[in-house]
């Protein structure tokens, strides 16, 4: 939280070493957070480079009174929803939403990579409300307060969504299993 301080001065100052350190504190972070909405690194990485491009342009204006961590999350939800409503995808493209879940070493050796390949697909067919809170929950490691301010929506709004989101992904990979 201090070191958030002062980057945000330092930002306010010109830094570009602040603009510098907070990239690097916070890309891993956004990454997966975009990845879990959009299942394309290349737009992922487009989202998230969007978003710093826009911080950098401004540094004069930057006034930000919160959490840092927050605020760029909330800037590269708004430009992955931005970018999915522009490419006019409802439905995710499950192939890239299996080869990043096949990519993600964590997943991988801990379920296996067909167990992985199916969560993924089912996740890919969850409504982007409900995906969304499940990314930012399990991925992003943000609580449902955070996730409700994020969605402007209320915390009982957001826990549905997860409880919902969580509910149609055990049907959809118990279904899975049963074919």
């Amino acid at each position: 939280m201090i070191e958030d301080a002062l980057l945000k001065w330092r930002f306010r100052q010109g830094s570009s070493e602040a603009l510098s350190r907070i990239y690097q504190k916070y890309v891993d972070f956004l990454l997966t957070l975009a990845m879990g909405l959009l299942y394309d690194n290349a737009s992922a990485q487009d989202a998230v480079h969007d978003v710093f491009v826009k911080l950098a342009a401004s540094s004069d204006d930057f006034k930000l009174k919160g959490s840092l961590k927050s605020y760029l999350a909330t800037c590269v939800l708004n430009r992955s929803r931005d970018m999915l409503r522009a490419s006019s995808r409802n439905n995710v493209d499950i192939s890239a939403a299996v080869s990043i879940a096949s990519d993600d070493n964590t997943v991988r050796s801990i379920i296996g990579s067909e167990q992985s390949e199916n969560i993924a697909k089912a996740l890919s067919q969850l409504p982007g409300e409900q995906r969304e809170v499940i990314v930012m929950h399990f991925k992003g490691e943000m609580k449902f307060k955070q996730i409700a301010r994020l969605q402007d929506a209320s915390i009982n709004t957001v826990q549905s969504r997860y409880r919902y989101g969580l509910d149609k992904l055990r049907s959809l990979l118990i279904d899975g299993e049963q074919k």
